[in-house]
């Protein structure tokens, strides 16, 4: 079954992906699985893995080696380990080690412990009153009985939801796995890093070494001087070097000069052209490097016999850590066979179901690709029920074309299922689901079989035969050609009979038929359905694309027309089957024409919808930003307008004090703040939620009145002082006054005019062309002598003037007063450092104070004193 589905081909390609032989032995045991938790299980370790590749920094995936021979081999005593088996040993293990440091992601900083709850514990409630506890000692033993058992409790759900990691699946198979980091790192001890015996690996190898280093360089410049004597007296070559033959230096001659320099023969080249002979004066020496050599390789046994005696108590555990590093060899090939397909792992329910959105099969995929083609995905959906209705069907009957891709969608619903049953990812769309089905039974192909004696009709009926006898409601059938093979009414007859089974079983499949009865069948029969292969008509081409709804035509006479077929013979075939089938399948032409025209408007109605919605939404909340906006720009308005109110409240009270302190009317300070209190309220009064045009309207008539206002007043005072002319002195009394200067003519300067109209006897003219009277001029001196008054004022402050107030024991208002006279003081005699005695205390009248003075535009800052003079107690405050 596997080669039809061509699952073949893809535990071949999954092989490609392995690192070592443990991985590849596991591809070959995997199995079709029917367990859904095992399946979400593998499912969700190749989508973990798939992560774990993304977001790890170092994943170690270099080093994976199959030991378990050498390592099996130490279960007989007197057996060790090669220094290769060793190294690749230590390579497997460091690799097991670093995987889970990378899995487990700080599992064990994650724990909680018994301290951590001891300061959230609650204190529980000692049931029953003291009864027979006996004493208080066996009241204070049940609390702590009670107490630990709610910590055990808590301690055990905390570290439950705590303990987690990013990737639980592979946690899972990790955790229980030993690394034996000791043997590595007793390995590391005996090997250098490419895998070599170290001289340090023993005290006896340490010293073979050194000998054998001697042994060797006096051997190197005994024969390196006989060479050069034999080249100097002609007897060899210049550029012949020694050689090594049988682990023994020698030197190349011709036969010629073998009686010419004394020594052994060890060798001969194979044109017999070249003698390789041993010098007598190196024989010893050369004996005695052999000597060495053999105690070195003694020496080497006995240190890995040493280290494979302390490995060998650990074999079995070692054996079952290889099997976790096969386990990853086999996800991690898996999850590069889903990159490589753009699979996903989808969700597995645990009964049967098909739900599958854009689907592909995947080496068909490939093989379009490398010709530069695409695939047309398969959307399909069979979620029947027990009540086998139209809506959840079970049976999806497919007709359509020749060439029409009705075996590819067969072959692609088989493969995939069978991936995913297999723990494989499968190239659809996250949003499809699968399910589980019990056994796959599939009837594909031509099985004539010449040793049974079996036709290919024959062979098709047996099939079908075990499909009845093996059916349920857990079973998926996949039949190509259903019926074909021998005579069609009775063929058709006997494959309606046969789906007739399936159905009444309740067994699931899809089924591809050109037979008319097969395609009626749907029609009387609840939870069959239909569906056709879509064909271009007027392109004469299949268009691949499985529509599921309405069965399918098989355009025989289109198809005979467009391969040349002779018309007559056309007209011939359609006389003989007559009009009223041509006409049925033209009618069933137009109407999957028609579909498939009302599907794409459908569709595309459906898009313009979405993009209408999607307008929709943006407008709707652009509009609600810019209400947001409006709002925050209104209330920000609006904290101005405040904030220059709380400016300007500030302005006039010092103004008040100043005129208070100069003895003013206190008359005209009354006004000043009926005038204040008049514009704030007329400010808060303004309606935020009103439009814009309206509050600032609203603004304007505000500014407006004050503007009238202002100018009234100015005028009002303005009129009734004594002035007189610059140039003539002439002394009169303003009538009125102009609130705004109007243009002169250019043959008149301002005084020009002036002089004109006072001559004329009009006493109403602009202020700013003229001086004041001497009565103004007393006027002035009448405010001079006030300002006098006032310096004396301000001179008796600055003498009486503390840089220091305490306000320690009064109320927040009665200190905040304190604080305002002593601040206001403190500008006018021009001041610039104070100190305010508040305390420490909870820090609240420090919080008011501070608050106060951070508001004062003539402050600079505030800050504690020095922790020696006060500290937090005493607010430092910088006036400006």
């Amino acid at each position: 079954m596997e080669e039809k589905l061509g699952f073949t081909a893809i535990r071949t390609l999954l092989r490609g992906n392995c690192l070592c032989q443990l991985g590849w032995e596991r591809v070959g045991d995997m199995t079709f699985m029917t367990d859904a938790a095992e399946i979400n299980r593998q499912l969700s370790a190749v989508r973990e893995f798939r992560r774990l590749k993304e977001e790890a920094e170092e994943l170690p995936l270099e080093f994976f080696f199959d030991v378990r021979q050498g390592v099996a081999r130490l279960k007989l005593k007197g057996t060790h380990m090669e220094e290769q088996e060793l190294f690749e040993l230590m390579r497997c293990l460091q690799t097991i080690g670093s995987f889970k440091e990378v899995v487990r992601d700080n599992q064990d900083e994650n724990k909680c412990t018994e301290s951590d709850l001891i300061v959230a514990k609650p204190k529980l409630p000692l049931r029953g009153g003291l009864g027979d506890t006996g004493s208080l000692a066996g009241i204070d033993e049940v609390k702590r009985s009670q107490n630990q058992n709610e910590n055990n409790s808590q301690l055990s759900t905390l570290n439950s939801q705590l303990s987690t990691t990013p990737y639980p699946t592979l946690w899972a198979l990790a955790k229980d796995v030993q690394a034996y980091p000791n043997i590595a790192r007793r390995i590391s001890q005996i090997l250098d890093k490419y895998g070599h015996i170290k001289d340090s690996a023993s005290s006896a190898l340490f010293h073979i070494r050194g000998e054998l280093k001697k042994a060797a360089g006096s051997v190197s410049q005994t024969l390196n001087s006989i060479l050069r004597k034999a080249q100097q007296d002609g007897l060899i070559e210049k550029d012949v070097t020694p050689a090594m033959r049988d682990g023994r230096l020698v030197i190349p001659i011709p036969p010629s000069m073998k009686r010419k320099i004394s020594g052994i023969v060890h060798d001969e080249s194979a044109t017999g052209k070249t003698l390789f002979l041993e010098p007598t004066a190196v024989v010893e020496a050369n004996n005695r490097l052999r000597e060495l050599e053999a105690e070195e390789k003694r020496e080497i046994i006995k240190i890995l016999s040493e280290v494979s005696d302390e490995i060998r108590p650990d074999v079995d555990g070692i054996l079952e850590s290889m099997k976790f590093l096969g386990e990853i060899d086999f996800i991690q090939a898996k999850t590069q066979l889903a990159q490589e397909f753009k699979a996903i792992e989808p969700e597995v329910l645990s009964h049967p179901h098909i739900d599958w959105v854009q689907a592909c099969h995947p080496l068909l995929r490939n093989s379009l690709k490398r010709q530069n083609k695409d695939i047309v995905p398969l959307d399909i959906t069979l979620t029947g029920n027990d009540e086998r209705d139209a809506i959840h069907p079970k049976i999806l009957i497919i007709s359509g074309p020749n060439a029409g891709g009705k075996s590819v969608c067969l072959k692609t619903v088989g493969l995939l299922q069978y991936m995913v049953q297999c723990g494989l990812s499968v190239p659809m769309k996250e949003n499809s689901t699968m399910g589980v089905f019990n056994t796959i039974m599939i009837d594909i192909g031509d099985e004539q079989s010449i040793e049974d004696d079996l036709s290919t009709y024959s062979s098709h009926l047996l099939n079908m035969k075990r499909m009845i006898k093996a059916s349920n409601d857990k079973t998926l059938l996949l039949i190509d050609e259903f019926g074909t093979g021998t005579e069609p009414q009775i063929g058709g007859a006997i494959a309606e009979a046969v789906l007739k089974q399936f159905w009444e079983r309740k067994a699931w499949g899809v089924i591809t038929t050109h037979y008319q009865n097969l395609k009626h069948f749907a029609e009387d029969h609840p939870g069959v359905i239909n569906g056709a292969m879509l064909y271009d008509r007027h392109q004469m081409k299949a268009l691949f694309q499985l529509q599921i709804g309405r069965p399918g035509s098989s355009f025989a006479i289109e198809i005979a027309r467009k391969t040349g077929l002779p018309e007559e013979v056309i007209n011939d075939a359609a006389e003989i089957v007559g009009q009223d089938y041509i006409q049925s399948d033209k009618y069933l032409q137009d109407i999957v024409r028609d579909k498939r025209y009302w599907e794409q408007k459908r569709q595309t109605v459906h898009q313009r919808e979405k993009d209408v919605e999607k307008t929709i939404s943006r407008y709707e909340t652009n509009i609600e930003e810019i209400d947001k906006e409006r709002k925050a720009i209104l209330r920000r308005a609006k904290e101005q307008a405040e904030e220059m109110l709380k400016e300007a409240n500030r302005r006039i009270e010092n103004t008040i004090r100043e005129i208070r302190e100069a003895a003013a009317e206190k008359e005209r300070t009354r006004q000043l703040r009926e005038e204040l209190n008049d514009f704030r309220s007329e400010v808060k009064d303004i309606d935020t939620t009103e439009k814009d045009a309206a509050i600032e309207k609203k603004m304007q008539q505000i500014l407006a009145r004050r503007e009238r206002k202002a100018k009234r007043k100015q005028e009002k005072a303005a009129a009734g002082q004594q002035v007189k002319g610059q140039r003539s002195k002439a002394e009169g009394q303003l009538s009125t006054v102009n609130s705004q200067l109007s243009p002169q003519p250019k043959e008149l300067s301002p005084i020009e005019k002036l002089l004109k109209k006072f001559n004329e006897g009009d006493t109403s003219f602009d202020v700013k062309v003229t001086q004041k009277s001497s009565i103004g001029a007393m006027m002035d001196a009448e405010r001079n002598k006030k300002s006098s008054m006032t310096r004396n004022v301000i001179d008796e402050h600055t003498r009486n003037f503390r840089h220091e107030i305490d306000v320690r024991g009064l109320r927040g208002d009665e200190a905040l007063m304190e604080v305002q006279r002593f601040v206001d003081d403190a500008i006018i005699i021009g001041v610039g450092q104070v100190r305010i005695l508040h305390g420490k205390g909870n820090g609240i009248l420090r919080s008011l104070i501070r608050d106060y003075l951070n508001a004062l535009p003539n402050v600079i800052g505030c800050r504690d004193e020095h922790v020696q003079l006060g500290g937090a107690g005493i607010t430092v405050v910088d006036l400006g």
